[in-house]
């Protein structure tokens, strides 16, 4: 057997809950299976962290590339909805909607951020028939700035 080095760590505790611990950071996170499914639903399920991955996945590819383009990002926030299939039991659809304000961007750099995220390696990594619905609002307004 080979030896590995493992970047997190996961223990389960009864009932259907798992705890998770990252390594490098110490930050740890815990899941509880949905009511719907048996678990007491009090901490985010394992498919709300697959969908929230995706919503974060592509706010950070976003603002990579923002950043490569010498854009100032005032705010960037997400809501992610998530719809689950039976026969089997899955993830079928994930809508993300962004809410973003980068002020100086123009519509051809808008244009480019929003190509951009589709790079993103967690959409990349689900499976053909989760349907991925990612939407962008752009805000104009300045960011205000207390002095």
């Amino acid at each position: 057997m080979t030896q590995m080095n493992p970047h997190y760590t996961l223990t389960y505790h009864d009932p259907l809950r798992t705890s998770m611990k990252h390594l490098a950071s110490g930050q740890e996170v815990i899941t509880d299976a949905p009511l719907d499914n048996n678990g007491l639903g009090q901490a985010f399920s394992p498919t709300d962290l697959v969908s929230a991955a995706l919503a974060s996945c592509v706010m950070t590819i976003l603002g990579i590339k923002a950043r490569e383009m010498g854009l100032t990002i005032g705010s960037i926030t997400a809501a992610a909805t998530k719809t689950m299939a039976s026969n089997p039991r899955r993830i079928d659809c994930i809508d993300v909607q962004l809410e973003i304000n980068i002020p100086e961007a123009t519509e051809k750099q808008r244009e480019l951020l929003e190509r951009t995220t589709r790079a993103c390696p967690v959409a990349r990594s689900l499976h053909g028939d989760v349907t991925k619905n990612v939407s962008f609002n752009w805000n104009y307004s300045q960011t205000s700035t207390s002095e």
